[in-house]
């Protein structure tokens, strides 16, 4: 729970308006929105994405060394390409394209 809290107040103090996570972390937005309502701070819109996943079904993490965009681009990927492969009709799939899934 102290990371919830810490959560809360960093956003409340640097004037968070929009946060967008992936889906995984949908459930941890309602202890959040709890605590700004106890602790009387505004409350960000909430958005919550499908995650991109790696081939093997994975999720990309640091902790697991998964590719940053910083290695995308040093391979070369422009971020048009990037943008491309990012729009909804080219993620319907339940995997990412060939440029985030190398």
């Amino acid at each position: 729970m102290s990371y919830h809290l810490a959560v809360v107040v960093d956003d409340a103090r640097q004037g968070i308006t929009d946060v967008i996570r992936g889906h995984d972390l949908f459930e941890a937005a309602h202890a959040q929105r709890l605590l700004q309502a106890l602790l009387g701070l505004p409350t960000p819109r909430y958005r919550h994405h499908r995650l991109l996943l790696r081939p093997d079904g994975k999720r990309f993490s640091k902790r697991d060394s998964a590719e940053t965009l910083r290695d995308i681009r040093e391979r070369g990927v422009t971020p048009e390409r990037l943008r491309a492969e990012m729009t909804p009709q080219a993620l319907e799939g339940a995997n990412p394209g060939p440029i985030l899934g190398s």
